[in-house]
């Protein structure tokens, strides 16, 4: 996975020039240009060659520049991926990635289009086959030649394919996001939870968020750039959070603590996967405060 905090991620339909050029002054640690569900069918064209100027003349600063494309069964996806040849964004996110020759058809063609290897690709698990083959797309992080590095979820289309019915906590979903976050643990993979349609209802967003941050989601994808602000400030370690990472990682770099693999701390016992977890925050909080420079 790669080092940059993914906090806020947020859609901006690339049909929309005000948007576009709004974009590189957001505070969001991703913007992702839509060819896909936010673009009608008869300006689809219009769209790219707008998100392919903006990449190519726009300055985004520390923000990532994600393309979300068309889907590879449309007769878009194509002229989508090769838009971008001679200069890339920092990833192409595929919609309804569901089966693992889906990213690896992107990466080949991304391949021939001479993408540097840093381009990465970003997979959308918005299917019930997705789901059923969730592990079998998420080991593809293991070859790096597949440029896999985040998972997106789509909680909207999987509610709709399932025919399940969102509530205000989410409890039909909940267990599709605890093995989706397993999996993306287990292979390597960044992952982000999927978006909240209710723009006004901010303590829904809010405890979503929270919830989402709870289940171990590295960030959410947004809609609307009022989100930015909660989804960055609770995805991001507190200053509590920080200070106690700080603690831990000094206990154990101490001499005599430096072959333990538990250490005392304020009457409780604390483990060396905690030091492991306290260097992930402490390395997430430097690289926001490096990108917000």
């Amino acid at each position: 996975m790669s080092d940059y905090p993914c906090r806020s991620a947020l859609y901006m339909p690339a049909s929309n020039l005000r948007a576009l050029a709004k974009a590189p002054t957001l505070d969001t640690d991703a913007v992702i240009l839509d060819l896909e569900d936010a673009v009608a069918v008869d300006i689809k064209e219009l769209a790219r060659n707008q998100a392919a100027a903006a990449i190519r003349d726009g300055d985004f600063g520390f923000r990532r520049r994600i393309v979300r494309i068309n889907g590879l069964e449309s007769p878009w996806a194509e002229a989508d991926l090769a838009a971008f040849a001679g200069s890339f964004p920092d990833a192409f996110l595929i919609p309804k990635t569901s089966e693992a020759a889906t990213v690896l058809t992107v990466a080949r063609r991304l391949d021939a289009l001479g993408a540097p290897a840093g381009v990465e690709i970003w997979a959308m698990i918005e299917t019930p086959p997705a789901l059923l083959a969730l592990d079998t797309i998420a080991s593809l992080a293991l070859n790096s030649q597949s440029r896999l590095t985040t998972l997106v979820i789509g909680t909207n289309d999987l509610a709709k394919a399932t025919g399940m019915r969102f509530t205000r906590q989410r409890e039909p979903i909940l267990p599709w996001l605890a093995i989706a976050v397993m999996t993306a643990r287990a292979r390597g993979l960044r992952i982000l939870d999927g978006v909240f349609n209710k723009i006004q209802d901010k303590d829904g967003f809010e405890a979503e968020c929270i919830q989402g941050r709870d289940y171990g989601f590295d960030g959410k994808t947004l809609i609307h750039p009022s989100q930015l602000e909660p989804a960055n400030r609770i995805f991001a370690p507190s200053p509590e959070e920080i200070f106690e990472a700080e603690e831990i990682v000094a206990l154990f770099e101490l001499p005599e603590n430096a072959s333990k693999n538990v250490v005392a701390k304020g009457g409780a016992m604390v483990e060396r996967l905690h030091y492991e977890e306290a260097l992930k925050t402490l390395a997430l909080a430097r690289a926001m405060k490096r990108e917000s420079a």
